[in-house]
């Protein structure tokens, strides 16, 4: 099993593409990525790689998904 640790940058846009999210804007180093019906952005810092574990939680937590179904899409991408 994979841990939420050590994502890669690429493998996490990759997810949040797979999520439905895009790409509204980019600043600076940070990328907002959003889709419909979400209360705020994510943010994700492009010039960290790999992504930091709390940017992981954080995002698990604002989309509502487990630990577990990220778990196994990321295994499926």
């Amino acid at each position: 099993m994979k841990s939420l640790s050590n994502i890669s940058l690429q493998d996490f846009r990759r997810a949040l593409t797979a999520l439905g999210l895009k790409c509204d804007r980019k600043r600076g180093g940070h990328e907002a990525w959003a889709k419909e019906g979400m209360s705020r952005p994510v943010i994700i810092q492009t010039h960290i790689d790999p992504v930091r574990e709390f940017i992981v939680k954080n995002t698990l937590r604002n989309l509502g998904i487990s630990r577990q179904e990220f778990i196994s899409l990321l295994e499926n991408l």
